[in-house]
C-alpha cells in the first residue's frame, strides 16, 4: 500500500507539485488556524455567559482537531515527502524557510496542548471533543491541590499568549516569502502548491518562466 501511495505522489513531485492530499492538508490547516485566531480574539472579548462558554466550546473543539491533523500532516509528509523547488536550493533563504516550517508545527501542537491543559486545570465549563464529533479526554488535574492548579494555569496562559504572538508573526512572513517567490523570483513554489496556478509566463515569449537570478549570492 505505502509503495503504491508513494507512486501515485511521484507523479506529482516530478512535476514540481505537491501530492492532492498535503495540497489539502495546507489549505485545511491553514483555514483553521486563521479561524482560531479570530475566533480567539472575538471569545475574549465576550463577557463571561452562555455565549462565552459556547465560544470556548468551538475554539477548543477546532484547536483539538489542528493537533490531531497536525500528526496526521507529519505523518503523511514522512511517507510521502514533497517537491524540490526552487526555494530548496537559496542558502540561508531555504534554511530561513525551514525553522519556519518548524516552528509552525511547534504552535500547531503546543498551541492546542497549553489549551486543553488551561481548560482542565480548574473546573471544566464543559466536555471536550474533536471538531465537535471526537470526544476528547480532560487532562488528569483534578487530584492536584487547588493552588498547584492554578500555577499551571497561569504557565499554561503564558505559553498560549506567545505562541499565539509568534503565529501572528510567522503567518505574513511565510505567506509574504510565497508571494515574493511567485513573483518577483519567479520560483515554483506557489504553483506547487497550488495546482490551479499556472507557472509564470511570458505572454510576449509563450515561454515557460526560467528562476531570477537572485540580487544577492548565497554562496
Amino acid at each position: 500500500m505505502f509503495k503504491q501511495l508513494r507512486a501515485w505522489a511521484a507523479r506529482h513531485t516530478e512535476e514540481d507539485r505537491y501530492s492532492p492530499v498535503g495540497i489539502a492538508f495546507h489549505w485545511v490547516m491553514a483555514a483553521l488556524v486563521l479561524f482560531q485566531l479570530g475566533w480567539g480574539f472575538y471569545s475574549d472579548f465576550l463577557m463571561p455567559g452562555g455565549d462565552k462558554l459556547h465560544a470556548y466550546e468551538v475554539h477548543g473543539a477546532v484547536g483539538l482537531a489542528i493537533l490531531v491533523l497536525t500528526f496526521f500532516r507529519a505523518a503523511w509528509r514522512l511517507l510521502i515527502p514533497g517537491p524540490v523547488n526552487d526555494a530548496d536550493r537559496l542558502g540561508w533563504q531555504t534554511t530561513v524557510a525551514r525553522i519556519t516550517h518548524v516552528l509552525f508545527y511547534v504552535c500547531f501542537v503546543a498551541l492546542p496542548v497549553s489549551g486543553w491543559i488551561m481548560w482542565s486545570a480548574l473546573a471544566p465549563p464543559g466536555p471536550l471533543s474533536v471538531a465537535g464529533v471526537l470526544p476528547w479526554p480532560q487532562v488528569p488535574l483534578d487530584n492536584l491541590a487547588l493552588e498547584i492548579r492554578l500555577i499551571v494555569l497561569g504557565v499554561a496562559e503564558r505559553v498560549h499568549h506567545w505562541l499565539v504572538v509568534l503565529l501572528l508573526v510567522l503567518i505574513p512572513a511565510h505567506a509574504g516569502a510565497a508571494l515574493k517567490h511567485h513573483f518577483w523570483d519567479r520560483h515554483d513554489v506557489l504553483r506547487g502548491m497550488l495546482p490551479e496556478v499556472p507557472d509564470w509566463e511570458d505572454p510576449r515569449e509563450g515561454q515557460p518562466h526560467e528562476p531570477r537570478e537572485p540580487r544577492f549570492r548565497t554562496d
